[in-house]
């Protein structure tokens, strides 16, 4: 899901982070690439909340004081949102260029260092095991971290974004079901629009970053957003 640059794949440089799943991808790029997979589309299952709950807490025992955030992203995320059946969980730390802070701890929960940029670290299960989550490791007040936030509760509080956003990824889906870098490429246009509209939701509601939380509360990540969001009409 975020294994290349925007420049990779030949898309314009100046798109936000959340366009290829990729915060201010700048600098130089490490990737370990492996066989290709498949993938597949489903329909949202609210099993997945479940789920989030049990990796926030693996996650937030192994990282202690060093995770400042531990949020739900990505389209498991949204009620009612078709997507491919892997969460994606983003940890915001406080410097992400001090790895020992967290890539030893991310590990010990089972997972494994996939790629390395600017702005970002990419972690998924092994190759051959089950892509049950992805964690992807953000600073703390960066425009990743920011961008994926903002657009999870936009989509969680516009229905007709969501339809429109689906719309994309099923088209997205049938064409490039053994490629997912040309799957998430293909998202680009529509991501773009979408994230535009949610920051102009941000100057009607006053939409903010979540505060972080005790590290034992997965509620406030896992739940829909406060309804003082707005929603659509």
């Amino acid at each position: 899901m975020v294994e290349h640059t925007a420049e990779n794949r030949g898309v314009a440089g100046s798109i936000p982070a959340l366009a290829t799943f990729r915060m201010e991808a700048t600098g130089p790029l490490e990737i370990w690439d492996g066989e290709p997979e498949p993938f597949e589309l489903v329909d949202y299952d609210p099993a997945w909340l479940g789920q989030f709950e049990e990796w926030h807490r693996r996650l937030a025992a192994a990282l202690g004081a060093s995770a400042v955030r531990i949020e739900h992203i990505g389209s498991t995320a949204v009620p009612d949102l078709e997507a491919k059946p892997t969460l994606d969980v983003q940890l915001s730390v406080v410097a992400l260029d001090d790895e020992s802070a967290y890539v030893d701890q991310v590990a010990s929960a089972g997972l494994r260092l996939r790629s390395r940029d600017a702005g970002h670290r990419y972690f998924r299960p092994p190759a051959g095991q089950v892509r049950a989550a992805h964690v992807h490791v953000c600073e703390a007040g960066s425009t990743w971290e920011r961008e994926h936030l903002l657009f999870r509760d936009y989509l969680r509080s516009h229905p007709q974004a969501c339809r429109e956003y689906t719309a994309v990824k099923r088209e997205a889906a049938a064409r490039w079901r053994e490629d997912r870098i040309a799957y998430t490429d293909a998202k680009t246009d529509v991501i773009l629009r979408l994230l535009a509209s949610a920051e102009a939701w941000v100057g009607e509601t006053g939409w903010e970053l979540p505060a972080p939380r005790a590290k034992n509360d997965v509620r406030a990540g896992a739940t829909v957003p406060r309804t003082s969001l707005g929603s659509e009409s």
